[in-house]
């Protein structure tokens, strides 16, 4: 099953290289994404339809992650189409292939169960997403593509020396040299404590950069204001996802071997400063597609806070990996719509959006709402699980600077969102002909029904699901 979930999109990439039709290809993106998530479930309901291979192994985190890809990927499959016939200037060949390979690359790094397979896959999300940034082809989506990879690489070289570092901690201790997580785990206590130490922070500051933690988050809002509103969406959801993956497992190994505190502190240290940051610089913010980006760094903030915490948060944690993927598609997509009818992403051009957009613009108000923690929205219920767990940590210093942190971000963010959605539409400014349609509106209510199923009532499988990746974090192999 893993390299059938691995190889499918691969295919229907080359397909789509090979088949002629501007118009036609695009429809590769929501055949393969339905397939694809039709063996996602077979997988999640038989777990025996493994790999049969110990470098492939679908462990309960990764169950999570697949799905909440997979089911992002068919949503923004459809808007692509949608978005693609507004776009037949342009071939969109490149545009499609790419999305193709990098649903490939991000199941691979769910299933991945070695550290160097892995690393292939979060450095394969960098490749086939450094084009989709470019589709515009303007002066600043180049610059905003060229940094994307340089500042890309530099983590990812990073993380590469962490993952040897990790291997010579299994050597140093008189182990033998290996890099599955299996054989981590189960020999962790005999890992070498200081090179364990500088593997963890090598590999958090490089797969933090693909994250977007800051320091590290220069790339985002560049990469993120350029974008397509589509690829913003699966850059916030599933790049970042895939990312946050690789640190929990590293943090698990780094549990495992008794040195959860030494973690620990690094990741609180962390979110903190990337909410921080994120905080400063939505205040006065213009440009409401960079509004978005410094909402993805406070978020991938908050998740390694709360994986910071550990046990307590761990529940919430795994549930806001879910709940901010899909609210984020939801304001992507929605940005997206917008910045299309009006050309401009500044609100000196953009106003009164929700009297020239109805749909987009009540959606992009109440993703804001919920991103932002509003209920009764998924995120609500995710943020306020990994409150109760600081609370339940005893640490009381951090839960006073993220909920002050929250309320920054809410006025900052709020500001620049109520600009864009309210008044009405300048007169003197010029607007295209753009309005909401089938495939670029109704996968954006797709995304923002999910957003209010998971703040109202969380199915139980989906309970059992997260329970099950919390168990097996606290299980020593």
């Amino acid at each position: 099953m893993a390299f059938a979930l691995i190889l499918l999109p691969l295919v229907m990439a080359a397909l789509a290289a090979v088949v002629p039709s501007n118009r036609g290809r695009p429809w590769l993106l929501p055949l393969a994404a339905a397939a694809h998530l039709a063996m996602c479930i077979a997988a999640l309901l038989r777990p025996d339809m493994g790999s049969g291979h110990r470098w492939l192994v679908l462990d309960p985190p990764g169950r999570i992650v697949l799905l909440q890809v997979s089911v992002l990927y068919l949503l923004c499959a459809f808007y692509a189409v949608g978005y693609l016939q507004h776009r037949q200037e342009r071939s969109n060949r490149v545009f499609c292939v790419c999305l193709l390979a990098f649903l490939g690359a991000m199941s691979l790094v769910a299933w991945s169960h070695h550290l160097g397979l892995m690393w292939v896959g979060i450095e394969t999300t960098t490749l086939v997403t450094a084009p989709l940034i470019y589709f515009n082809r303007t002066q600043r989506s180049i610059e905003a593509t060229w940094k994307y990879l340089v500042v890309g690489s530099v983590g990812i070289a990073l993380a590469l020396l962490g993952t040897l570092f990790l291997a010579y901690a299994a050597l140093h201790g008189g182990l033998e040299s290996t890099l599955t997580f299996e054989d981590l785990l189960r020999h962790a206590p005999r890992l070498s404590k200081p090179w364990l130490h500088a593997a963890f922070v090598l590999l958090l500051v490089g797969y933090g950069t693909k994250m977007g933690l800051a320091p590290m988050h220069t790339w985002k809002p560049d990469a993120y204001g350029e974008a397509p509103g589509v690829v913003g969406a699966v850059l916030a959801g599933g790049v970042t996802n895939c990312a946050f993956l690789a640190l929990l497992r590293l943090y698990h190994i780094c549990d495992a071997a008794g040195e959860s505190a030494f973690a620990s502190r690094l990741l609180l240290a962390m979110g903190l400063l990337s909410m921080a940051a994120a905080g400063i610089f939505m205040v006065g913010q213009r440009d409401f597609k960079r509004l978005l980006a410094y909402s993805s760094v406070e978020h991938m903030g908050i998740l390694a806070l709360g994986l910071g915490i550990g046990r307590p948060a761990l529940f919430g944690t795994l549930l806001h990996v879910v709940t901010n993927g899909m609210t984020k598609s939801v304001l992507f997509l929605s940005a997206g719509n917008i910045h299309r009818a009006y050309e401009s992403k500044t609100i000196d051009q953009v106003r009164g959006a929700i009297r020239r957009l109805p749909l987009s613009g009540a959606l992009f108000l109440a993703g804001f709402l919920a991103i932002t923690g509003s209920p009764p929205f998924g995120p609500f219920a995710s943020m306020v699980a990994i409150l109760n767990g600081v609370f339940d940590s005893g640490r009381l210093g951090v839960a006073a600077g993220f909920l002050v942190l929250l309320l920054v971000v809410f006025v900052g963010m709020g500001a620049t969102v109520l600009q864009v959605v309210q008044g009405r539409p300048p007169a003197e400014v010029r607007h295209s002909a753009f309005r909401d349609g089938w495939l670029t509106a109704a996968p954006v209510v797709g995304f923002m029904a999910l957003v209010l199923l998971l703040g109202l009532h969380l199915p139980q499988p989906f309970i059992t699901l997260l329970s099950d990746a919390v168990h097996y974090m606290e299980v020593r192999p």
